[in-house]
């Protein structure tokens, strides 16, 4: 008899947890194009402005170890009500930092927003794959992380369609070039307290989300893991041992090295398709629908590769998904126009699968008692997205590079990071055919 998907006893628990996929995308997906807007109404170089990236992935990288030892002597649920906590009063933090008009305090604000979310990810991947039979917990965990798209198209929708058009500094002229640049200081400083206000009001109004979902999850039971019942029997690992067991696993440690470069890809993928969309002339707003079609395509993809996997082992979908992706980043490079802007924006259909594939293949050997500080390290790896997308922002504000539009070639750097993908997913392969036969 097969194993069920999501057991009954599970279902209430499962849809909860599966809600907060969803808010944390929207955060991640309507801070992409912040990126861009904080770049043009404060005039920053498109290196600074990425520090909003350095962040709000940076967030992840500090608070990730925190989170689990805290989930390890508490409960998975005690790490929920923190991360919405830390959440929402990360999203309040944009009224002040609006009214001090300070690019610095709006950084801070993304930064704390992010200690939530690393404790939301670190709890909620593996207590989804902790709901039911393990063979079925790669399963599980892309269904659950479905609903993250779901998330980001909200934040997209809103950003696209509410926020960019809205704002004063992305005017252009005739030529489509910004004329915020030309304009007198005055004029500049009524511009900048409109737009600051723009961008602040859909933070405040998801703390306000986050604050609900605070509420209800305090309120409803939620069961006990296997790790929890041997936590409570004084059955568990210590942290020396639980590290110690990790080190030693090799597709454990190499999964966590590649889900970094993975996240970097994707930041980068989705963070620049404007200035990318911007370097042949489109505005803003319009840029940003090709980001919605992405992550339509992402969407789709992940209900696809999820259905796919029933038939097709998941780490060999993991290496083919990375070939498709690897040829559209080239595809993006080497064609200049609207091609290489499909292209760039076809990526995002192969990304679908990788992040929960990659965690999923990393924490099937692992033991269930190491599996919190194991996803830990896991969403540490989130970091990829603070450290990779400065570099292709140096790498834009080159403007051309041997006669090549730059944005066109920075995008050798999520390239690159695909190939090591590719490599990730054929290794677990080998290995666990390997396996099987011996």
């Amino acid at each position: 008899m097969k194993a069920k998907l999501i057991e009954k006893k599970y279902l209430v628990t499962f849809i909860l947890v599966t809600t907060l996929f969803a808010l944390w995308g929207f955060a991640n997906d309507i801070t992409n194009p912040m990126v861009a807007a904080f770049q043009t109404v404060m005039e920053l170089s498109a290196t600074k402005a990425s520090m909003v990236q350095f962040a709000f992935y940076g967030g992840y990288a500090t608070m990730a170890i925190p989170a689990a030892l805290f989930i390890r002597r508490y409960s998975y649920k005690g790490g929920i009500l923190l991360g919405l906590a830390l959440y929402a009063i990360g999203a309040f933090l944009f009224i002040p930092a609006a009214a001090q008009e300070s690019f610095s305090f709006f950084c801070l604000s993304l930064y704390i927003l992010t200690f939530g979310l690393a404790f939301l990810e670190t709890t909620a991947n593996p207590f989804i794959l902790s709901l039911g039979a393990k063979e079925t917990s790669t399963r599980r965990l892309n269904m659950a992380q479905a609903f993250n798209p779901m998330g980001s198209l909200c934040g997209m929708s809103v950003a696209s369609l509410i926020v960019l058009p809205q704002l004063w500094s992305d005017r252009r002229d005739a030529a489509g070039q910004i004329i915020f640049s030309s304009l007198s200081e005055a004029e500049k400083a009524d511009i900048r307290v409109h737009d600051l206000a723009i961008i602040r009001d859909p933070y405040v109004a998801i703390g306000l989300v986050v604050v609900i979902m605070f509420v209800i999850i305090a309120l409803t039971k939620m069961p006990k893991t296997q790790n929890e019942e041997l936590k409570a029997q004084g059955q568990k690992h210590t942290t020396r041992q639980t590290l110690s067991n990790l080190w030693h696993n090799t597709i454990y440690r190499e999964g966590v090295v590649t889900q970094m470069f993975y996240v970097a890809a994707q930041i980068m993928t989705w963070t620049f398709i404007i200035q990318y969309a911007d370097n042949l002339g489109i505005n803003k707003a319009t840029a940003q629908m090709y980001n919605i079609v992405a992550m339509s395509l992402f969407l789709c993809s992940r209900f696809i590769s999820t259905f796919l996997m029933k038939y097709v082992n998941s780490r060999r979908l993991l290496a083919i998904f990375g070939c498709g992706a690897a040829l559209c980043s080239l595809g993006a490079i080497s064609i200049v126009g609207m091609v290489g802007l499909y292209c760039l924006v076809g990526i995002s259909f192969f990304m679908s699968l990788m992040f929960p594939t990659i965690y999923g293949i990393a924490l099937e050997e692992v033991d269930s008692q190491d599996t919190t500080l194991g996803a830990a390290f896991l969403v540490m790896a989130i970091v990829g997205g603070a450290l990779m997308p400065p570099m292709q922002g140096m790498i834009i504000d080159q403007q051309t590079i041997m006669g090549h539009p730059a944005v066109n070639v920075s995008f050798v750097l999520p390239l690159l990071c695909f190939l090591i993908i590719i490599c990730y997913g054929y290794r677990s392969f080998k290995k666990m055919k390997k396996q099987a036969v011996s």
